[in-house]
């Protein structure tokens, strides 16, 4: 009975953990920002481009990490928000077509550094340029509802 005891401890204790320590919202990022703007269009919501390096940028990892994962961002974001990912990353492999879209993307709205977040209305108009803010994720939010509302 000792043995079984402990083991359905740590099977509890992995239950529970895990389900606690999955702080990420299951939140839907497209890599497409074409896409991304016919979704805006229809369901009347602000476009979320964030320029990351996500394999290597610190600060893209503190942004991700501190808002992009939390509850309360994910919960505006889904409300208010289409979010693209465009990544620059050094280890991860990516198409030739995906790092040309990507680099081009990046030239268009003259991002010259990483995380550079830009927000853009439901028809491609760019309401800002932000980037890593401190202060977590309810105040990343009221940051970016600053500009859309």
């Amino acid at each position: 009975m000792k043995k079984i005891l402990p083991l359905s401890f740590l099977f509890l204790l992995f239950f529970f953990t895990s389900g606690c320590s999955q702080n990420k919202e299951d939140l839907k990022w497209t890599g497409n920002l074409e896409d991304a703007m016919k979704i805006a269009k229809a369901e009347n919501k602000t476009v979320l481009v964030n320029f990351t390096g996500s394999d290597w940028c610190q600060w893209c990892k503190r942004l991700s990490g501190e808002v992009f994962t939390q509850k309360e961002f994910a919960q505006f974001a889904k409300e208010k928000l289409v979010l693209v990912k465009v990544d620059f990353p050094r280890t991860i492999e990516q198409s030739p077509a995906l790092v040309n879209y990507n680099r081009n993307l990046a030239q268009k709205y003259g991002v010259q550094g990483f995380p550079t977040i830009v927000l853009l209305d439901k028809n491609g108009s760019v309401l800002t340029y932000t980037g890593y803010r401190e202060g977590g994720a309810q105040s990343y939010v009221e940051h970016i509802r600053s500009f859309i509302m």
